[in-house]
């Protein structure tokens, strides 16, 4: 049985703080911070491709 997904909320939230730790510290938070980099470009792209299906 196919599942359809009609809607997908993501949140996320953003510390101007942690994110100048990060590069302070220098390659100790970059990893983890590459990943959520990383992920956060993937959600786009799959929020555009499913966008462009529901054309008409």
């Amino acid at each position: 049985m196919p599942l359809e997904i009609k809607e997908i909320v993501i949140t996320a939230n953003v510390s101007e703080s942690a994110e100048a730790e990060a590069t302070e510290s220098g390659g100790a938070n970059s990893a983890g911070e590459n990943r959520a980099e990383f992920i956060a470009d993937c959600v786009e792209q799959v929020l555009e491709i499913l966008s462009e299906k529901n054309e008409p």
